[in-house]
């Protein structure tokens, strides 16, 4: 198991060069571009949000995994306002009502307990914070079925990633109001980790 972490870690910004290369660098830009305040990048890894936060953001990078921690944290250094928390999206360390923005990238499909997770961002978040996500979520139809039979499998060499989880909808069960601002794929749509969601939701149903 800790074999695998390390892998997993030393590979991961490797594997991924194409895609963000190709569809998520930008829309992580995108995504992040109006931000200011408290802000927390959960389950931050090994830190492909920190150069798009603005300078306005003090920013708390939530990870709980030490191999991408210190990948991480190597990273940190050329960025301004940034701390580096050792923690989980379940119990984040964070007064209530206390934060401005919480930012989910590629996160929601791995964390142990979604549910607890978005509850937990929930009660951090301001009145008027915001919840960002650029999460891959279930499809629809053969492709929805094709998840759910690759999922063991996936989730295994993935670090527990879900392939099949609905988290648009878990994001509305949790009490918030979700905007969708687009669904896209990276590659070819069959991919497993199609389709891609990105958008901002805000608390109160």
């Amino acid at each position: 198991m800790r074999l695998r972490s390390t892998l997993f870690a030393a590979q991961y910004d490797a594997a991924m060069r194409q895609a963000e290369h190709e569809e998520l660098a930008s829309r992580r830009a995108a995504l992040l571009s109006g931000l200011n305040g408290i802000v927390y990048d959960v389950g931050a890894g090994t830190g492909a949000n920190l150069r798009h936060f603005p300078p306005s953001c003090q920013v708390t990078a939530v990870e709980p995994d030490p191999n991408m921690r210190k990948r991480l944290q190597a990273k940190v250094g050329s960025v301004g306002n940034v701390r580096v928390v050792d923690a989980g999206a379940e119990v984040l360390p964070a007064d209530d009502t206390s934060v401005d923005a919480v930012v989910f990238t590629l996160v929601l499909c791995s964390v142990p307990g979604q549910a607890a997770a978005l509850a937990e961002t929930k009660r951090v978040l301001k009145p008027d914070g915001r919840l960002l996500f650029l999460e891959h979520v279930r499809g629809t139809g053969t492709h929805a079925t094709f998840q759910d039979m690759l999922r063991p499998v996936w989730s295994f060499a993935a670090q527990g990633c879900q392939l099949n989880r609905n988290t648009v909808a878990a994001i509305s069960a949790a009490g918030f109001t979700v905007r969708v601002q687009e669904e896209f794929a990276v590659g070819p749509a069959w991919l497993p980790v199609n389709p891609m969601v990105m958008g901002t939701a805000t608390p109160g149903g």
